[in-house]
């Protein structure tokens, strides 16, 4: 289908776009709510572009030892397969070097036919050194300067790009994190040339604020990218003018996120929840918020798309209509569900030797593995856990998720859940899928029968893989934080761990957890499987039909894309 660029009004920025798990252009949660993003707009026909890295090598993929030492190896894909070379060169400056920057381009068609381009960024040129070759082949790789240098590409290389394409009449900017702040850069740079003017007026930083909205989805200090002005000048060049504004740079370092904030007329946080954190950790800045969601039809497994499709025919184009899940007959929602555990539970053989058994409480837990997220909770006492697994109802436990290469904390995090495995082998079956993406994250929301979350609050600023298992019946069992304070019905949508204080101790939301677990989710699930049925529908209807990107998308559209202070 041919893009008329001129139609297209907003251009959407995100250092990793996750579309298909055999593009490897992401690393988890930031990246596929952006693929997600983007396949609602096309379901939506919301006039978008959007611009991405073109990671040749990916994040990583993770192999996992008989003791749970992660081991990274790189990850290319044969991009050639999914992507069409645009015809197109732009070039940007670092180190003083011309650094030329090509684009490929991924269509995603929305349910009615409609497109969003995407345009995947890539460096990777004969006339380029082999230096600047490589910067566009690693997600999140490298060191400060090439993360830096990453950044130039995205920002500044992204507007070229878009300009050179013909998408002259982009209204606005929307920065998913803060990565892509230095769009802002060419923004103040086109408005200079605009009004043929060397000096940056307040004038000029308006203009370019009323262009940009911007998305922060981290209250985690270490989330927020921060360069010290001496690199920023070295990899930039000396552009004094910029470099000299209080909106741009503060104590000698540009931080990403501030420059984010600086120049945006619309910010918003990822929850409810989030929106206030940020409104603390930002003061003085005006944060709304928009809750995020997922794209139902990815996340939907097979066996439940055709009972949707049998009893909700609307539920692709009207994902609210999901609500009449409720309708649908007990014994065929657990059919669906006993299919997509088979799925799982096969894959768990062929991946780990493990064989479990189908009509026992199985329990999902999958995220990055870094310390905050917690998922040593389960196994806070080893004892407790064995004693309930024996005498209450039998449990087994699923686990997986990647740390970051330079995360020590989250690599232990996986040691010490492999230990527990080994020491609690006789007791409760366990295992930790290696490599987990989008295929097995799939396969896992829809084939637990439990979603286990817990987080340290208030650091999960939304969190998304348990909508994903909303719409696929499983309800979740999570601690109050991100988006399950929103979600949670007790008893209804699924359970809470702790209540709502932010200054529990992991002791304290362990003891809840397997209170809860012995006396609530195990007896409810053997011994009155209609109510655990009604249950999942509850997760469905409520959560499913709210919890989605269909909705994310329309707030954007209300309250930031077209919305501007009168």
């Amino acid at each position: 289908m041919k893009i008329n660029p001129k139609r297209r009004k907003i251009a959407y920025f995100s250092m990793e776009i996750g579309l298909n798990e055999k593009m490897h252009t992401y690393s988890g949660g930031l990246g596929i709510l952006a693929g997600d993003t983007l396949k609602s707009a096309a379901d939506l026909e919301i006039p978008m572009v959007a611009v991405t890295l073109l990671n040749r090598y990916g994040y990583f993929k993770q192999e996992l030892t008989h003791d749970g030492q992660q081991i990274e190896h790189p990850d290319p894909w044969p991009v050639e397969e999914f992507l069409t070379k645009e015809d197109v060169k732009v070039s940007v400056r670092i180190e003083g070097r011309s650094v030329r920057v090509t684009a490929w381009r991924y269509d995603v068609v929305g349910v009615t036919g409609y497109v969003v381009p995407v345009y995947f960024l890539d460096t990777y040129l004969e006339e380029n050194s082999e230096y600047d070759r490589k910067l566009t082949d690693y997600l999140y790789g490298g060191d400060q300067k090439y993360r830096l240098c990453q950044e130039v590409v995205l920002g500044i290389g992204g507007v070229r790009i878009l300009r050179a394409l013909g998408y002259d009449e982009i209204e606005t900017f929307h920065m998913n994190e803060g990565h892509s702040a230095l769009l802002t850069f060419e923004l103040i740079d086109e408005e200079l040339r605009k009004t043929s003017s060397s000096m940056i007026l307040e004038s000029h930083l308006k203009a370019v604020r009323e262009k940009c909205v911007f998305t922060t989805h981290t209250p985690v200090p270490a989330g927020h990218d921060k360069f010290p002005l001496e690199l920023v000048r070295k990899v930039i060049g000396p552009r004094d003018e910029l470099f000299s504004l209080p909106q741009v740079v503060y104590d000698n370092t540009l931080n990403m996120t501030y420059l984010a904030l600086n120049m945006s007329r619309y910010i918003n946080g990822v929850a409810k929840k989030h929106g206030e954190v940020s409104k603390l950790m930002f003061a003085g800045y005006d944060i709304s918020s928009i809750t995020n969601g997922v794209h139902a039809q990815t996340w939907v497994s097979e066996p439940f798309q055709e009972l949707f499709d049998k009893y909700i025919p609307m539920w692709r184009t009207d994902n609210f209509s999901l609500r009449y899940a409720l309708s649908i007959p007990n014994e065929e929602i657990w059919n669906a569900h006993m299919k997509c555990k088979k799925t799982l539970l096969e894959y768990v053989k062929t991946q780990t030797g493990v064989e479990m058994n189908e009509e026992v409480l199985t329990i999902g837990f999958a995220r990055r593995a870094t310390a905050y997220k917690r998922a040593d909770l389960l196994l806070y006492n080893l004892e407790r856990l064995k004693e309930i697994s024996s005498k209450d109802g039998k449990i087994q436990v699923i686990y997986a998720g990647k740390a970051h290469p330079k995360d020590e904390g989250g690599k232990q995090l996986i040691k010490k859940i492999f230990t527990a495995i080994q020491e609690l082998k006789s007791h409760v079956p366990m295992v930790y899928l290696p490599n987990y993406d989008m295929k097995v994250a799939k396969m896992m929301v829809s084939g637990v029968d439990i979603w286990l979350n817990t987080p340290q609050p208030p650091l999960e600023a939304s969190g998304t893989s348990g909508m994903k298992a909303s719409l696929n019946g499983v309800p979740n069992f999570s601690v109050l934080d991100g988006w399950w304070i929103e979600g949670c019905i007790e008893g209804i949508t699924g359970w809470a761990i702790g209540d709502f204080s932010e200054n529990a101790s992991s002791e304290q939301h362990a003891k809840s957890l397997y209170e809860k677990l012995e006396k609530t989710i195990i007896p409810l699930y053997y011994q009155h499987r209609d109510q655990f049925i009604q249950m999942m529908k509850y997760a469905i209807a409520i959560n499913g039909s709210f919890f989605n990107t269909h909705r994310m998308v329309q707030e954007y559209v209300i309250n930031a894309y077209f919305h501007k202070e009168s």
